[in-house]
């Protein structure tokens, strides 16, 4: 078995190889270049793996961005920086902009456990050995068959209270069970049924089976608040809240039982006709949670103006409150506005039990992620609920 490639660009030879070292000891194939326009000479895109400095002379780690982009290399980026935290940030959106897979960011100095955990993360193939593994991507009749043959599913992960009188609640996240495949995440077949205009119908067989599993759970004595995403042409439709209404019935649930996910975008696109829409779903007692709050574009005024009752933390600020300054207070933020504003905060992407205590500490409402658990099929969650009762969520 190869050792994944991991190549380091950084002018100072001594923090190039102090990373080369700890990358090595992680299970790496490590290669320092300590001259950027050697590396553009040399680079066959043969790295699975890339830690970029940003302060280099002549060329610099901007520019380096700006030509992965061109080459349109796909390993993972890492950025690190001793200069100004805002300028790290902004390479950062820079870099994702650029459709770069960005992996993490480390301002200098850092130690070793700090740069060993994001190589942890990273969870590599070889590419010498991806041929072999790779996921095959469905094509377009694949999907249009698995609608009508009932191949899409729907895993939950659960939405954890961090505070005394929080109802159970998950998110629905819809898989596809492929006939050849196997279970096929939604990566590889959501962005195709939005650019063939599939998304509305598998929006509906998402929130069918949701609403079929959520009645299930109340036949168990498990009353469970499900929360759905929704794409931006389906909180378009006119008639959107009452065939939420008409659904809601046919299953016997509560309105309030169901929680729209509705992403800053997504509302920014017809704003008149989305906030039409929200205010009537609100109007019957179903919830409204924006999602992603603070990658979009929208303001605090928009943000005023429709009727959400939940705002969810992203997980990009969540992931690096831990060790970045910046992205705590933007967390901060984000939960003491929600509150402000009378909506209860959903931090997403809760991996470790110090972010906990820090998202409890902001009196965040509920949290989410691997810390709990993965997704997982809706006959899993009433046993998983089951054995988490309520009290074991508050972080100590």
């Amino acid at each position: 078995m190869s050792l994944p490639k991991l190549i380091v660009i950084d002018d100072e030879a001594d923090m190039a190889k102090f990373v080369c070292d700890v990358a090595k000891q992680a299970g790496f194939d490590a290669e320092q270049y300590n001259n950027a326009a050697v590396f553009k000479r040399q680079y066959n895109k043969n790295a699975d793996a890339i830690v970029l400095d940003l302060m280099m002379p002549g060329i610099d780690g901007v520019e380096i961005i700006r030509f992965l982009s061109e080459v349109k290399c796909d390993a993972h980026l890492i950025l690190m920086s001793g200069f100004d935290s805002g300028v790290l940030h902004s390479a950062q959106k820079l870099a994702l902009e650029q459709g770069l897979r960005l992996s993490g960011s480390l301002n200098k100095p850092f130690r070793a456990r700090e740069i060993n955990k994001l190589l942890g993360e990273l969870a590599i193939i070889p590419k010498n050995e991806r041929a072999a593994t790779a996921v095959q991507q469905p094509t377009l009749k694949e999907l249009k068959n698995a609608l009508v043959n009932n191949e899409l599913i729907v895993y939950y992960q659960p939405k954890v209270g961090l505070n005394e009188g929080a109802i159970a609640a998950v998110e629905a996240l819809v898989r596809w069970q492929h006939p050849v495949y196997g279970l096929t995440p939604p990566n590889l077949f959501i962005p195709m049924a939005e650019q063939h205009g599939l998304i509305d119908e598998l929006t509906w067989v998402v929130l069918d089976q949701a609403m079929t599993q959520c009645k299930l759970w109340r036949d168990q004595n498990l009353i469970m608040q499900v929360a759905i995403n929704m794409s931006a042409s389906t909180i378009k439709e006119l008639d959107l809240p009452e065939k939420m209404g008409r659904l809601i019935q046919k299953h016997s649930l509560e309105p309030s039982q169901i929680v729209l996910e509705i992403t800053e975008s997504a509302l920014m696109q017809e704003l008149v006709k989305s906030l039409d829409i929200l205010t009537r779903l609100r109007m019957k007692g179903i919830h409204l949670s924006i999602d992603d709050f603070g990658t979009g574009y929208s303001s605090l005024v928009q943000l005023h103006r429709a009727p959400f009752s939940e705002i969810k933390v992203d997980q990009s600020f969540v992931s690096e409150m831990e060790f970045d300054s910046e992205a705590a207070t933007i967390v901060e933020t984000i939960i003491m506005l929600g509150h402000k504003l009378n909506m209860k905060s959903v931090a997403e992407g809760v991996e470790t039990t110090s972010c906990l205590k820090k998202l409890a500490d902001l009196d965040c409402d509920k949290a989410q992620g691997y810390l709990y658990s993965k997704p997982m099929p809706g006959n899993d969650v009433f046993t998983w609920f089951s054995e988490h009762p309520p009290q074991e969520h508050f972080p100590g």
